[in-house]
């Protein structure tokens, strides 16, 4: 199965994050080792394991296919596999083949950190790998922790696969699309949405995201919202951001996220106001 990703321009990095996650899901286990469920593990032991474990094994995400790779990690006891990216590029403009030009065009392996780490000030770190900054080669990079999905978002709408609980799916899918429009990520797609046996979500991939824009990309995929959620949105403070993204966001990117987050705050509160709490919170 292949997690192909839509863009218009699409730099070789993308091709290989790509690949490594196909092979993911393919392979129920790592080399040598078996597979792990993130579940299984605390956060700080597959953080410990991420940024100690000797890699074993090595291999580019495709044929020709720069800064991306499959490593294969062991601490002793665990074997698993995990996804490196390095990419960190930044450019005045770039030209998309649709002919959009985006000004100020950053494609950053620090992105995939930054949001793992916001995701967890609000309550949402269980749907997204565990993502530590690690260097490999010579290059820093971001190291994420293998996902056993067994298939993306993309392939289950092509073959037309309904969830078994279609509420709880629901719940899911709103978060996601709270999280996106927070994060103003460019590269939202059905490929990076990961699907695990027991239907939990994953999102993955967010080194285009944090664009300095304040307005939403895209206020009407904000239906609904976690009532927690919404709590931690109108708790989540700028020094909170900062510090827990330091060295990955910069100051004029956090101010973003904190200009979204008000907007999106105020678009929900908006929707109460004219369709009930009953019929906008869960």
């Amino acid at each position: 199965m292949a997690y192909l990703r839509r863009k218009s321009f699409v730099p070789v990095w993308v091709l290989a994050l790509t690949w490594a996650f196909s092979v993911w899901a393919q392979a129920p286990e790592s080399a040598g080792g078996p597979a792990l469920n993130q579940e299984k593990l605390s956060e700080e032991q597959i953080r410990e394991f991420l940024l100690k474990g000797k890699v074993v094994k090595a291999r580019r995400a495709g044929k020709g296919i720069t800064n991306s790779y499959l490593l294969t990690l062991t601490d002793g006891t665990i074997v698993h596999d995990a996804s490196f990216q390095s990419v960190d590029e930044s450019r005045a403009a770039a030209q998309f083949s649709a002919g959009r030009t985006e000004v100020h065009f950053r494609d950053s392996y620090k992105y995939n950190i930054a949001a793992f780490e916001l995701a967890k000030l609000l309550g949402l770190g269980d749907m997204m790998p565990v993502t530590v900054e690690r260097k490999y080669d010579g290059r820093r990079g971001s190291l994420s922790w293998w996902l056993p999905a067994k298939m993306d978002e993309e392939r289950r709408v092509k073959d037309r696969i309904e969830p078994p609980d279609a509420e709880a799916w629901n719940k899911q899918i709103y978060r996601m699309k709270v999280f996106g429009q927070l994060v103003y990520d460019m590269d939202r797609n059905m490929g990076n949405v990961l699907i695990s046996e027991d239907w939990h979500v994953w999102m993955i991939d967010f080194s285009r995201a944090f664009r300095l824009h304040e307005q939403l990309e895209n206020p009407k995929n904000l239906v609904k919202c976690d009532r927690q959620l919404l709590v931690k949105l109108r708790q989540l403070d700028a020094e909170g951001v900062i510090n827990k993204t330091r060295g990955f966001l910069t100051k004029m990117e956090v101010t973003g996220v904190m200009k979204r987050r008000d907007r999106i705050v105020a678009h929900f509160e908006n929707l109460i106001a004219q369709k009930g709490e009953s019929e906008v919170l869960y």
